[in-house]
């Protein structure tokens, strides 16, 4: 492997030695939960893949190699060093291991481990909203899961200074168990780039360094890439090399030259060997150190089966060697180990380079499962194979730290939110409405949810409108430090001074961060048990490069506001790039997020007071407002709450159609002038024609479609969805025309709810530069092309 490189730069490694005063009857009972939770978490996947039916006929999967290689660290981190605050993001592949722990601690039931990845049953990949209450942060998509933690402690941080979590309890350590391949992810690099620009503490990553991947052997050199760049950023690096039985054989004679041939052989090398056994480890050794007696004098002091054992004893499955790296931690910086670890320890896989997504045979595992005691129907028994009864270790397993009996999930008081301080102007937009709404509500004092406001851009705060706020209530940092423009009294717009009180966190440009950021602020509820009102602002179309962290959060049932603006080709000046297209479907597509794209002012003060509601709501979630910087005229009136509650819902009638209507138009957001101004020249023409302002395709659609699966179960009970009523006074061969600054297809399928013809417009090409007016009439969404689309029927 090389299971090293080259001697490590002083200060940046600290080795762990194995030489901490660890208590013995620690090591004997975790020794035997090792062995327990790796049998577990072995049968669990072979319960699933070769004993249940498979009534479909395909591969269930799991990934009992990459379990192996973590239980040690896992069985050391779960049953002996973690504690109740502590906060864990399990690696992806280690799931079963997981669920096996959760087991012996009485938190996940057999049923569910024998339904694992089935119906209902412990998931394939830790999900918080799936497996319950036991899980921290879901994992799943390589990277994400541990860049997660570095923003979980950042929000840690963020209410600790503000004096919203208790002062008497020790911060949690925010723990990442990382695949050594999930370090090609470059969102990991992100993370660590903006979070060491926040200082922030308590921070563990442990890496199971098993230089094996999917398609292949890690690199050699990556072990002391990883180092450096850690150091680089400020963190502790701790390696975790060499096990306890390995230390002493290098204080031997001839250790020194076993040490020296473990750290040159490459990684496939190793691998190899470790799958074929002993004889082939002895006789590779003394091949490539021919003419070395001591060391020929030390390999005959062990059997086959000994030296097997020996050349496998890494640091990341020697329990003694872990522990003692565990405390070895010499303050709150955040901390990474490098634990050397066999890609499935223990088991027929270990080593084999297909072993990623090898599952054992049914020979392979009844050959393991009399390597572990355990007899036939007592697969699923806690002690089973093990030299203690069930009581003893039932009593040492309630004893561990983090094995209490509160609930994982916390909880938060409702936040009372007040009505949305909007000011009507003659002219207006969507951003900049925004923008004075958050300003006005940063000028209200005692108030609770001014107070939970936290917002966070990918340096992009002044030219979404998020300045006011920031201006009034600062830039979140661990220190002081005043505004330079100010003290020397430079004249700026903006007045950000950063201090431990401040709401606004500051962040680069990468959307990934961004979505995390607000994933783990979004969370803050669970983790923390504070309520805060994330809110996230980008530019629209620089939402597919945080897509996957996006809805990575969603998953986790996050709960923030991310407004992305400004959007679409009405984005003239700045071209293509910059112009968003598919956007609106994302919004209507993306679960556990619910989308708005209003038009007036008006309408974004009711969405946003809703919004702030339904981030609170059990079966609420997260809001994504697509807004723009077109100034619109706004129009004069004072919202009824009915009218509120259509905005709110989705849609409204801005022109009422006529008896048996013939036609009608349908617009979204910045489209309204061009929508209306058509709506005038046809009207006369066309008596009765509606004009329908649509403020949320994604709530009239998913309403419409969860009313159809039901019906298809008849559960509907006569129940009509929101654009089901509003498309009610059309007549049966009414003809539409819909306009949107985006994909045709997101207003599209209006046709469809009450079998109308449609004539959808849109934008389906990238965009290019110039102005509003030219834009619209190329891509014939302007109040020319509305009329042609009208027209095209008479």
């Amino acid at each position: 492997m090389s299971v090293q490189e080259s001697a490590p730069e002083i200060g940046e490694i600290i080795e762990a030695s194995s030489t901490a005063d660890i208590n013995a009857k620690d090591l004997e009972m975790l020794g035997l939960l090792e062995k327990k939770v790796r049998w577990l978490s072995s049968w669990t996947i072979h319960n699933a893949n070769h004993l249940r039916p498979k009534r479909d006929g395909i591969k269930v999967g799991g990934h009992q190699a990459s379990c192996a290689s973590m239980t040690t660290l896992m069985t050391a981190l779960y049953f002996n060093v973690l504690r109740p605050q502590d906060r864990v993001a399990v690696k992806p592949h280690a799931s079963p291991v997981f669920h096996a722990i959760n087991y012996l601690f009485g938190r996940q039931t057999k049923e569910k481990l024998e339904a694992f990845r089935s119906f209902g049953g412990a998931q394939s990949y830790p999900s918080r909203t799936k497996d319950g209450d036991q899980v921290d942060f879901s994992t799943g998509s390589v990277g994400l899961g541990a860049a997660v933690t570095n923003f979980a402690a950042l929000t840690q941080d963020y209410l600790r200074y503000k004096d919203m979590l208790p002062k008497d309890e020790t911060p949690g350590r925010m723990v990442a168990l990382v695949g050594d391949a999930e370090l090609d992810e470059g969102n990991i690099y992100e993370a660590l780039l903006d979070t060491w620009k926040h200082d922030i503490r308590n921070v563990w990553w442990v890496i199971d360094y098993n230089r094996q991947s999917l398609d292949g052997m890690i690199d050699a050199h990556l072990f002391r890439v990883i180092g450096r760049f850690f150091r680089a950023v400020g963190w502790n690096v701790i390696t975790i090399k060499y096990g306890r039985k390995l230390h002493d054989a290098f204080a031997k004679p001839g250790g020194k030259s076993l040490k020296k041939w473990l750290n040159d052989v490459p990684n496939d090398i190793y691998s190899a060997l470790t799958f074929q056994g002993g004889a082939a480890w002895r006789k590779q050794i003394t091949s490539d150190m021919e003419g070395d007696n001591a060391l020929a004098s030390l390999l005959g002091d062990y059997d086959d089966d000994q030296l097997h054992d020996l050349m496998t004893n890494l640091g990341g499955h020697c329990m003694e060697a872990v522990l003692s790296a565990f405390d070895a931690v010499p303050n709150d910086k955040p901390t990474v180990f490098i634990a050397y670890t066999v890609k499935g320890y223990g088991t027929p896989l270990q080593g084999h380079k297909d072993n990623h997504a090898g599952l054992m045979n049914v020979p392979q595992m009844d050959a393991f499962k009399l390597q572990n005691k355990i007899a036939d129907g007592q697969e699923w028994d806690v002690a089973a194979g093990l030299d203690i009864s069930a009581d003893a270790l039932r009593d040492y397993i309630a004893k561990a730290p983090f094995n209490d009996d509160a609930p994982r999930n916390k909880s938060a008081k409702h936040i009372t939110i007040p009505e949305m301080p909007y000011a009507r102007a003659e002219t207006s937009s969507t951003q900049e409405v925004f923008g004075k709404i958050l300003n006005e509500l940063a000028k209200m004092k005692n108030s609770d949810l001014s107070d939970r406001i936290v917002t966070t851009s990918p340096d992009v705060t002044v030219s979404t409108n998020l300045g006011g706020f920031v201006n009034q209530r600062g830039l979140f940092g661990r220190e002081e430090l005043a505004d330079e423009f100010k003290e020397r009294k430079v004249p700026s717009a903006q007045k950000w001074i950063r201090s431990p009180s401040g709401q606004h966190v500051e962040l680069g440009i990468a959307e990934n961060n961004l979505f995390l950021n607000l994933a783990a602020l979004g969370l803050s509820h669970s983790l923390f048990g504070q309520r805060l009102f994330p809110i996230g602002t980008l530019y629209d179309p620089f939402i597919a490069r945080g897509l996957d962290a996006l809805n990575y959060a969603c998953y986790q049932d996050a709960r923030f506001m991310v407004v992305a603006t400004p959007s679409g080709i009405t984005l003239a000046p700045e071209g293509g790039a910059h112009q968003s297209i598919s956007t609106p479907m994302i919004g209507m597509g993306q679960p556990g997020l619910t989308s708005f794209e209003p038009s007036f002012g008006d309408e974004l003060a009711a969405i946003m007071g809703w919004s702030f509601e339904h981030m609170q709501d059990p079966d609420g979630g997260s809001i994504y407002l697509r807004l723009s910087t077109k100034p619109l005229s706004q129009p004069e009136r004072d919202l009824s709450e009915s009218e509120k509650t259509e905005i709110i819902s989705g849609g409204y009638w801005l022109r009422q159609p006529g008896k048996d209507c013939k036609m009608a138009i349908a617009y979204c957001g910045a489209m309204a002038p061009e929508a209306i101004a058509a709506w005038e020249k046809l009207s006369e023409d066309h008596p009765g024609l509606g004009l329908l302002a649509v403020t949320s395709t994604d709530r009239l659609y998913n309403e419409w479609q969860d009313l159809e699966r039901a019906r298809l179960e008849g559960k509907a009970d006569g129940k009509m969805a929101h654009v089901e009523n509003l498309l009610k006074p059309l007549a049966s061969d009414a003809r539409l025309v819909t306009v949107i600054d985006g994909h045709p297809a997101a207003l599209a399928w209006l046709g469809g709810v009450r079998g109308h013809a449609v004539a959808p417009l849109g934008v389906n090409a990238f965009g290019q530069c110039g102005d509003s007016i030219a834009l619209y009439d190329h891509y014939q969404i302007g109040t020319d092309a509305i009329l042609r689309a009208a027209k095209r029927w008479d």
